[in-house]
């Protein structure tokens, strides 16, 4: 998922728990590369990211610029193979599972389920038995847009007591959201931002509680089955679908330690569990970016921004949508989201119009705090990779 962390990882089991506490079209401007020289300069960034000392067993990055999505890529996916990444390899997507939450919610919404301004109280008052009123008035907006003011459950002592004692059986979402019930809110909602895992797993409970269905099935039946995403789900437990990019703790960068399977995806729920490969997370990006998952009336909503990054910042300058950012880049704008999680970085982007697009996939968490080396050269390639879109 998850939140960029703030000092470096310690070795399981309670690396888990420090590290859960983490439009305009495109234009080209003069002087683009050309598409041949942005994908050399790709590849060359992405050779020297893996051969840094502090660099990642390997990374992935999925470039679209016309009907077929290109592959390249540097390192392994899996340490002690030759094991070049393919578009069909599974990984966790960590917080880029927010703007499939996001999707979900805002389809709901094209669909007359949800409002923009349905409130937490309003739909999940019979629900959440134990809700606190300072919650009653918040917005799907305000969480979708992280101005909720809700404390994060995943920097909660109890949650972390909690994940600590049993990293493979998750608890219910609902219990999940329950630990940060006693804590005042940041700020008055609408007021400010504050990226929040507490958010996302409130969207999903929403969706859950309008449809009366499962937040997975409404997924499925919403995202990634309209969109044709046949190597995405939402796992509970540990499990991830052969072949699949193993995630590494590089912390000890001479023994790099194997964490694809350190927690249950569903600690991380509609805010971070979800599985997909590099392909369908390019396509995902495409097509939720590009307005093919909502009416025209929700899409205009989703893409009013205001100052907020996700975590780990994207290249250029950032801003905040609803389950959407805007990164306004030196190669035109793309929207998208980012993500990390024990073993994992994340990075998708399109243009506004779903044409052109990129997809970014580690085997390792680099963020700006565990990696103040490493992520200036990570944030490189994000924005190398939106460039060689762009070409």
């Amino acid at each position: 998922m998850l939140r960029n962390l703030r000092k470096p990882l310690p070795r399981r089991p309670a690396l888990v728990a420090v590290a859960l506490a983490a439009l305009v079209a495109l234009t080209l401007p003069a002087g683009a590369a050309s598409p041949d020289n942005a994908d050399t300069t790709l590849d060359q960034a992405l050779a020297a990211f893996v051969a840094r000392k502090d660099g990642p067993p390997g990374i992935a990055v999925v470039v679209q610029r016309d009907t077929s999505p290109v592959l390249h890529q540097a390192g392994t996916s899996v340490l002690g193979r030759d094991s070049p990444f393919q578009l069909t390899d599974h990984t966790r997507v960590a917080s880029v599972a927010k703007a499939y939450s996001g999707a979900t919610a805002l389809a709901e919404v094209s669909a007359g389920k949800l409002a923009l301004d349905s409130t937490i109280g309003g739909t999940l008052g019979s629900v959440l038995t134990d809700l606190p009123a300072t919650w009653d008035g918040i917005t799907l907006t305000q969480l979708l847009q992280h101005t909720s003011g809700l404390v994060d459950f995943s920097t909660s002592k109890e949650f972390h007591a909690a994940l600590t004692a049993n990293l493979l059986v998750p608890q219910p979402p609902a219990q999940l959201v329950s630990y940060v019930f006693a804590d005042p809110l940041l700020f008055t909602p609408g007021s400010k931002y504050h990226y929040s895992n507490t958010d996302n797993i409130v969207v999903g409970l929403m969706v859950q509680a309008a449809t009366g269905e499962s937040y997975e099935s409404e997924l499925a039946a919403k995202v990634t089955t309209p969109l044709g995403l046949t190597g995405t789900t939402l796992p509970t437990g540990i499990e991830i679908d052969e072949p699949y990019i193993h995630g590494y703790d590089i912390t000890d960068h001479a023994n790099p330690e194997d964490v694809s399977m350190l927690f249950a995806a569903g600690w991380t729920w509609a805010s971070g569990g979800v599985v997909a490969t590099p392909g369908d997370a390019n396509a995902f990006v495409r097509g939720y970016v590009g307005g093919q998952l909502f009416d025209a009336a929700t899409r205009k909503a989703q893409l009013s921004f205001r100052a907020g990054s996700s975590e780990p910042p994207g290249p250029g300058t950032n801003a905040a949508g609803l389950a959407v950012f805007r990164y306004q880049t030196k190669c035109g704008t793309f929207y998208g989201h980012t993500g990390n999680t024990p073993g994992y970085t994340q990075f998708v982007a399109s243009s506004k119009d779903g044409t052109r697009s990129a997809a970014v996939s580690v085997n390792a968490q680099i963020t700006p705090n565990l990696n103040k080396k490493a992520f200036p050269a990570l944030r490189r390639i994000f924005e190398l990779a939106v460039c060689a879109a762009a070409a």
